[in-house]
């Protein structure tokens, strides 16, 4: 067998391993099999996707949890897919389109679609070959699409049977209009930015006399407003209220109305009330009975099409460009003296994030479902602890947005997508059924004849079949047995931003089809920042690319880097630097295999770890024991950052750093035998505790080593506590000696001690038994502690000696010889000096409440870092002082 090489390769296995996996199906579910289920539901990417960095996060955490699962002999069911993604696809087949100077309405409807498909073929899915290099481990052989056969049969049937329980039906009512892409779009779809504009206080005559003064963003609407609104407790306009005004350049009279929605303290405290264009003045148009006109048509432009016979000026600003109008109704206004002032004003414009336009509120007859009713089931899901958020606090998030649910419009003015299920006879009669057949034989019921029927030529929302997922995957609804088995799922793991969007409707859909929530727990991650906590954007140059990342530092770096910084609430702080840190985790890990293969260590299946004597090997064993406990159990609380830490501190502290550097020379002693079965044995036990978090440096070792064929660690059972000898007393001695060394080695680097100089290391009061530990490893401690001999102070202590404090003992080290002491007081002095005056102006900053207001919240952080570092340094150097006082 060869060697391993000098260095991990990452780019050399990773394929190879990734491959042997695949193949060999260890992916797959098996519904057949008498083990219990495990279940995780992956969030479905867009298929026009690539990875970015929170792809890594989300699906890294689930990788590890699937692992972990799956190594516990649960059949684990990790339910791949791609989501058809409706506008994104849409935009990039239509970009192509553009590029051959034709377009998708000179194509016409069935042949775009037909090269919708096409291009999803050939180009889309690219991210699941991309989830492959993260280490994902999910069934790809059950992967679905959103809109394969299966799927669109479940979402018709979702359509069909919520419209005969009356839960969707077609409603008039605003919806954020994209002018550009010219269809609704989610709330998810619209950014907010900050822009620099203007409010207008524009003069509003009084009929009978007098005028009232009212201030807008937005002057162009002006034309549809059919009210002006007033605080009822506002003195100033009590009389007021009633009264009609003459709506400027239109001299239609609107009524002044008193409603809650005015705000004294804002502005002039009168509004205008356009119910057609503002989300809040529709509703108070309901409250009112407000007449409620568009004037502006799905590209934006002016119509006056609902608004009667006007005046001339206003009719000149037929089929203008809505921000061209304001410009010209602005100069109207001041021509005609009814401009009162104009503001520089900063406020938030909502912008579609495909299109990069401005959104505007629509009043539009789309398809609606009643997410009122099917919010309570979910909401007492949770209120019951059926379903929990982990971390708990999202919960609220989570009522808020369900306890204040408004109809959900599930329609879309696309062409790629889900269709609707609903056909319109000659007199606009709807019929909605699961496939057109169905749909004449109603209207042929209806009419009495046989009528020609035209479907609808919307399609659904993209999160309506997303909110089906966690079933129609599985099979709904057809009863099949992977619905009996994986249905409700264990776990789902997603972003915070989501969870009203997705999590919420899956719960209510979950629980309104199959009579149980679709899991029964909800990771959420925080989102990935730059290395600073900045969030990253393309303005800001800070996006980072984790394929870039893999290619540089391999996926076990990355994949131990996104983990160690999961903390439950907590944003993930990512960057080339933090993982190219982390990589000489796996180059550790990979070192200490180089040198107990160099040693003779090899698995021994005769070996039984309850039968070892010797000191070391019942510690490192009891170590084990002990790492094993606390990776379990932070991941079954969900806290996959202790996990990796659990695993750090085991691999880099207890095994690399003390139990392989105490058993150096073992391997030249009677001893040999023991300590080489007992590294073998602790090393396949670290192999498969830190397989779900590194699956590919452990895969590799494992093997290598002959714990198992190839490509078998996956399939590895978890590791278990072992009985220890005399475990306890074991870990008492070890403990000792570690705790001696690490305080020599602090002393020694406090004092500035050259590596290169040994000196005496002498225990002053220390028990019988502290005094034969160290003469028992009297050859480690003179190695790792730099000692040029240890024993017991005789006598006085000598003069010019640094000290510690070990248990009962106090550890003495003579440095008059070897040091200028006072040089060094001198230096340690100045060092807090130093360290002082930074925390002073650290806290300064800190303390200024314009600055904390201001400063953005990764510059803050920053701040409190400095403040905590330079505390502790602080600490360490008053420490250093006493030592030598």
């Amino acid at each position: 067998m060869s060697t391993l090489d000098k260095h991990f390769d990452p780019a050399a296995c990773e394929g190879r391993i990734y491959r042997l996996w695949e193949e060999s199906g260890v992916f797959a579910a098996h519904p057949s099999r008498a083990a219990a289920p495990y279940t995780i539901m992956m969030p479905p990417p867009n298929v026009t996707g690539t990875l970015h960095v929170g792809h890594a996060l989300t699906n890294v955490l689930q990788d590890i949890f699937i692992r972990y699962r799956r190594m516990q002999g649960r059949d684990v069911l990790w339910q791949p897919g791609t989501d058809h993604a409706g506008i994104a696809t849409q935009m990039v087949v239509e970009r192509l389109l553009d590029q051959e100077q034709t377009s998708r309405k000179a194509l016409g409807r069935e042949t775009f679609l037909a090269r919708v498909w096409q291009w999803k073929e050939e180009s889309g899915g690219a991210i699941t070959q991309q989830l492959r290099r993260l280490g994902a481990s999910p069934d790809w052989a059950r992967e679905r699409f959103t809109m394969d056969d299966g799927l669109s049969a479940a979402v018709r049937e979702v359509f069909c049977t919520l419209h005969e329980q009356g839960l969707i039906y077609q409603d008039k009512r605003l919806v954020n209009w994209d002018p550009a892409l010219q269809t609704a779009i989610s709330d998810l779809e619209v950014e907010s930015r900050d822009m620099k504009g203007h409010i207008w206080h524009i003069r509003y005559p009084v009929e009978g006399g007098g005028e009232i003064v009212v201030a807008t963003t937005r002057p162009e609407t002006m034309l549809g407003d059919t009210a002006v609104a007033v605080n009822p407790v506002d003195e100033r306009y009590k009389d007021m209220v009633g009264r009609q005004v003459i709506l400027p350049l239109t001299g239609r009279r609107i009524p002044i109305i008193a409603d809650e929605y005015s705000d004294p303290e804002k502005g002039t405290g009168a509004v205008k009330i356009t119910p057609a264009h503002d989300f809040n003045d529709f509703e108070v148009g309901k409250r009112h009975g407000l007449a409620m006109p568009s004037i502006l048509d799905r590209a934006g432009r002016i119509t006056l099409a609902e608004l009667g016979e006007m005046p001339e000026f206003v009719r000149s600003l037929e089929g203008e460009e809505r921000f061209a109008a304001r410009k010209k109704i602005v100069a109207e206004l001041e021509r005609l003296e009814l401009l009162d002032k104009i503001e520089p004003h900063a406020n938030a414009v909502p912008y579609g994030d495909r299109s990069g336009v401005p959104i505007e509120p629509l009043l539009t007859t789309q398809w609606y479902c009643n997410a009122g009713v099917l919010a309570q089931p979910a909401i007492a899901a949770v209120e019951s602890g059926k379903v929990k958020f982990v971390p708990q606090q999202w919960e609220n998030t989570f009522f808020a947005w369900m306890r204040d649910i408004q109809p959900w419009c599930i329609s879309r003015q696309l062409w790629w997508g889900h269709r609707i299920p609903a056909w319109y006879g000659p007199d606009n009669a709807v019929f909605v059924a699961r496939d057109a057949q169905a749909a004449q034989a109603q209207a042929d019921a209806h009419y009495g004849r046989h009528e020609a029927l035209t479907q609808d030529d919307d399609v659904l929302d993209t999160w309506f079949s997303s909110a089906l997922w966690p079933f129609s995957t599985l099979g709904w609804p057809e009863q099949t047995p992977e619905l009996a088995k994986y249905y409700p799922t264990d776990m789902l793991v997603t972003g915070f931003d989501i969870i009203f969007f997705w999590v919420a409707r899956m719960m209510m859909m979950g629980l309104h089809f199959m009579g149980d929530a679709p899991f029964r727990t909800v990771y959420i991650h925080g989102l990935v920042r730059d290395e600073r906590g900045q969030k990253m954007s393309k303005s800001k140059g800070n996006v980072i690319d984790p394929l870039s990342l893999i290619d540089a530092y391999g996926t076990d770096a990355l994949r131990y880097s996104v983990a160690a910084a999961a903390g439950q609430g907590r944003d993930v702080k990512l960057g080339a630097k933090i993982v190219e840190t982390n990589r000489s985790f796996i180059t550790k890990i990979w070192n200490a295999a180089r040198f107990l293969e160099m040693n003779g260590c090899k698995p021994n299946p005769a070996f039984d770890p309850a039968g070892a004597k010797l000191p070391l090997s019942r510690w490192i064993l009891d170590a084990a024991n002990g790492a094993v406990a606390e990776a379990s159990a932070s991941l079954e609380a969900f806290r996959p950052n202790d996990y990796a830490n659990a695993c750090y501190r085991f691999a880099w502290g207890d095994f690399c750093d003390w139990f392989v550097e105490f058993a150096k020379p073992g391997f030249a002693t009677a001893d040999a035998a023991e300590i080489r079965d007992v590294a073998a044995y602790v090393l396949g036990v670290l192999l498969r505790l830190m397989h779900p978090l590194l699956p590919f440096v452990t895969e590799e070792l494992w093997d290598h080593f002959g714990y198992g064929p190839q490509g078998s660690l996956i399939r590895a059972a978890w590791p278990d506590a072992i009985p220890v000898f005399e475990a306890g007393a074991a870990r008492n001695e070890v403990a000792w000696v570690v705790n001696l060394i690490s305080e020599v080695r602090t002393v020694r680097s406090e004092m500035n001690v050259p590596p290169s100089i040994k000196s005496p290391v002498l225990l002053k009061d220390a028990a019988s038994q502290s005094l034969a530990w160290a003469d028992a490893w009297g050859e480690p401690i003179a190695r790792m502690a730099r000692a040029s001999e240890i024993g017991p102070v005789l006598g006085d202590v000598p003069k010019g000696s640094a000290q510690a404090v070990l248990g009962e003992a106090t550890i003495v080290l003579p440095l008059a010889e070897i040091i200028d002491l006072e040089a060094e007081r001198v230096r340690l002095k100045a060092a807090r000096g130093k360290a002082e005056a930074e925390l002073a102006k650290v806290v300064q900053k800190l303390a200024n409440e314009d600055f904390v207001k201001r400063a953005p919240e990764a510059i803050i952080e920053e701040n409190e870092e400095r403040r905590r570092s330079f505390s502790a340094e602080i600490t360490r150097l008053d420490a250093a002082l006493l030592r030598i006082a």
